[in-house]
């Protein structure tokens, strides 16, 4: 299946993109998380580990391992260290990502590869996909999910959001939009229904 269609999911924060990736995934879809591949990016490659260091220095670390947290608090203080970064860790994630589709090819046997990217747009990783998908949702249900797991609060929500585009301009550069306003059956239901678009007019 050399066709394998690359579509691209992204959204705002806690607006439901695992949760559409993992319904695209019942559906029979190949699922990719590119937050994922960073954490494994980061524990597991030791030349990027050592680079990331020695440009920001020993803060980022806990106990010899990057602290995402420690990292992230170091580059959003400056947009050149941040530009270094993402220059560093983004090649790798596409490369990555590239060699997960190459197996899912292999495989025969999906009919979509489907990519969690939280920071497409921002990152400008949206060129080489065939379509993206925008997950939105009101912000004040946003901030509900964000909170639950009990972490994290409204503070920690806004500061992180406020690092991303708005999910209305992440709306306008998607070509699909699903809103996740109502009920996970009716968010099911729609994720079936652009499922079905998608095979129909890709």
């Amino acid at each position: 299946m050399l066709n394998l269609r690359k579509i691209a999911v992204t959204g705002g924060l806690s607006s439901g993109k695992t949760t559409v990736c993992r319904m695209f995934q019942q559906l029979g879809a190949y699922i990719v998380n590119a937050d994922q591949i960073t954490h494994q990016l980061l524990s597991s490659d030791t030349s990027l580990r050592q680079q990331l260091i020695t440009f920001l220095g020993d803060a980022i670390l806990t106990d010899g391992l990057i602290d995402r947290s420690k990292m992230a608090k170091v580059v959003f203080e400056s947009p050149a260290l941040l530009r270094k970064a993402e220059e560093l860790i983004h090649p790798r994630v596409s490369e990555r990502i590239e060699q997960e589709w190459q197996k899912a090819v292999s495989e025969q046997k999906y009919p979509l590869f489907i990519v969690e990217i939280p920071l497409l747009f921002e990152a400008s990783m949206q060129h080489g996909y065939d379509a993206s998908i925008a997950v939105v949702s009101e912000e004040a249900a946003c901030i509900k999910r964000f909170c639950m797991s009990g972490e994290h609060g409204k503070a920690e929500y806004f500061s992180r959001a406020s690092r991303q585009l708005p999910q209305s301009e992440k709306a306008k550069k998607a070509v699909y939009i699903i809103n996740n306003d109502g009920t996970l059956p009716e968010l099911k239901e729609k994720v079936a229904s652009l499922y079905h678009v998608i095979g129909v007019t890709l």
